[in-house]
């Protein structure tokens, strides 16, 4: 039966829901900048001024925080007595139900004639003779087959209990998720490497002229540039009878197999060496740009690898890649007053830094954040997507073994380096 919770629980929510809601009226109007000395604050908070307002929202909180886990045990005392009454409801049905009986042996006064157990034990002679003379051997009855009850009769040498596993449940081992891909654009080619033409020199002398003087002359260089197709492949043998006898063994397998596949090229686009038969990654690329943070909070290090971008780099910063504990460092911001910059702990929070969408990955090093125009100035190129093929190596046709194969063929292009910067030391 589903729980239905009680009266006192659910004034114990209403109570919950209020406060939250006045704590987060507060923060709407205080607006992004946290201005708690706005009319509207100080009206909802019924301060004179914003550390009245502040001291106010921090006793809600603290409410809220207080409520919650009465809410909580409540709820569980609730839910727990429901099930208690139930369970005792069950048990007295049960009780109430006629009970298996067993024929009295030799029929007793009537062929029909039927006793409980317990009664045809207790009305046993041996029975009888154990309450007299207290002789354990006394109520050894063989006509009631119980002299063959000396081995205990339990799981290890009876009926081992039946388990069912659930089916197709797998629950994954812990590994870093595909998290950069996403905000790189993609592109094909049918050939072993991609080229194209970079613009090396650029000078534009365009200026005024007076009449029937000469055209000024401008200067354009371009270079061939290319990236080699790289592949990135993985494998598992498996046993003919595995993927016979096992329903959904090959679909887990290849699903597997697909997933690690592209995690390292997620991870290759960031931090790739190369050197063949590695991709280059635009960390590795030479010419990116650098901000230290030095002395600026974390925030205006940012900023100012994203002005590096637009000056330097003529482009418009995209994304700002940062270590999911770097993130945490910039989330739990507070101003002296002790409030969060990027919102309250009863807020999701927004996931950006200066407008940027924030990708939080544990492939680029902690203290390190990478900041640039992703969808303008890298590509990742695929010679063949994610392709899964099942074969025989050596002599594993006789030995019922088969080799299950994934492997992609991609090339990955850093366009202009400039348009990425990195932030050291945050």
């Amino acid at each position: 039966m589903a729980y239905q919770p009680s009266k006192a629980v659910r004034d114990a929510q209403e109570k919950l829901v209020a406060v939250q809601k006045k704590i987060g009226d507060v923060f709407a109007a205080a607006g992004e900048n946290l201005d708690f000395t706005s009319p509207r604050v100080l009206e909802i908070t019924g301060a004179t001024d914003s550390a009245g307002a502040v001291t106010k929202v921090r006793a809600w909180n603290k409410e809220a925080e207080d409520l919650g886990r009465a809410y909580d045990d409540l709820r569980e005392l609730d839910e727990l007595g429901q099930k208690t009454r139930a369970a005792a409801d069950e048990a007295e049905r049960a009780r109430k139900q006629p009970r298996l009986t067993l024929p009295l042996p030799g029929g007793g006064d009537a062929p029909s004639a039927l006793k409980r157990l317990g009664a045809v034990v207790v009305g046993s002679e041996a029975f009888k003779a154990y309450r007299e003379h207290r002789a354990p051997s006394a109520c050894i009855e063989e006509g009631y087959g119980l002299a063959e009850l000396k081995t205990l009769f339990q799981t290890t040498a009876g009926w081992a209990a039946e388990t069912t596993r659930i089916p197709g449940l797998v629950i994954e081992a812990v590994t870093r998720p595909i998290q950069i891909l996403d905000i790189i654009p993609g592109g094909q080619t049918g050939q072993a490497s991609v080229v194209y033409m970079e613009e090396t020199t650029r000078t534009h002398a365009a200026a005024e002229r007076a009449e029937a003087a000469a055209y000024a002359e401008s200067t354009f260089v371009l270079t061939e540039q290319s990236s080699t197709v790289r592949s990135i492949g993985d494998s598992i043998p498996v046993t003919d009878e595995q993927l016979e006898d096992v329903a959904g063994v090959e679909s887990y397998l290849n699903q597997r197999l697909e997933f690690g596949v592209r995690q390292r090229l997620d991870n290759q686009v960031l931090n790739g060496s190369g050197t063949a038969p590695n991709l280059r990654g635009i960390l590795n690329v030479v010419g990116i740009q650098t901000q230290a943070k030095g002395s600026d909070p974390v925030p205006d290090a940012v900023y100012k690898a994203m002005v590096k971008v637009r000056v330097t780099g003529r482009a418009f910063p995209s994304a700002f890649i940062v270590h999911p504990n770097d993130w945490q460092d910039i989330r739990l911001l507070r101003t002296a007053d002790g409030i969060y910059i990027w919102g309250s702990p009863s807020e999701v929070g927004p996931e950006r830094i200066w407008g940027l969408r924030v990708v939080q990955s544990d492939a680029i090093a902690e203290n390190t954040g990478l900041v640039g125009d992703f969808a303008n100035f890298c590509q990742l190129f695929e010679r063949r997507g994610v392709e899964i093929m099942v074969g025989y190596v050596n002599d594993d046709f006789l030995k019922g073994k088969r080799t299950i194969r994934a492997g992609l063929r991609v090339a990955f292009v850093t366009y202009r380096p400039t348009a990425f910067a990195t932030c050291t030391g945050i």
